[in-house]
């Protein structure tokens, strides 16, 4: 017994044929954090980070990846986002980030979320490396974790 893959035919990708579904309003929340040092976390929260600021430039870079997710993942569709929401919230030892992407498409947004929020994780660690690198320059208490999708609505048929 062969079995049928929906991305794979005679061993080649494809993108899987939307065409015949509705379109519907969509929606997707993803979170994760980034663990930080104390330390990092209080120039944060006080606007000392001599890169800048770090949670606005990471809320640009989420929103920026969320619209870049079709050249980045082979087999997503481009679809029309409607709506981008990313939020961060600081705890003593790191920093929750959501993203919540809305649509009207023939597809999910859950891929779009991820993105999102991973990338904006990624600009913080990258706005606080310089205060996170030890004296080596590795990263002994930096991390992120806990990336995953936390709610994905499939909406009512929409008129188009």
């Amino acid at each position: 017994m062969t079995k049928e893959f929906t991305h794979i035919e005679d061993d080649r990708a494809v993108m899987v044929d939307i065409g015949q579904k509705d379109i519907v309003t969509r929606r997707a929340v993803a979170s994760g954090e980034i663990v930080l040092s104390s330390e990092t976390i209080e120039k944060i929260r006080t606007g000392t980070v001599e890169k800048g600021n770090v949670l606005s430039t990471a809320r640009v870079a989420a929103i920026l990846a969320v619209k870049k997710t079709p050249e980045l993942i082979p087999m997503c569709h481009q679809i029309p986002i409607t709506s981008i929401d990313v939020n961060f919230s600081i705890f003593d030892d790191h920093i929750s980030a959501s993203a919540e992407v809305s649509s009207v498409g023939k597809t999910g947004v859950e891929m779009e979320a991820l993105t999102g929020v991973s990338v904006a994780l990624l600009a913080v660690w990258d706005m606080v490396k310089s205060a996170e690198k030890d004296n080596t320059g590795n990263y002994p208490c930096t991390g992120i974790r806990e990336i995953k999708v936390v709610e994905k609505v499939k909406g009512t048929k929409a008129n188009v």
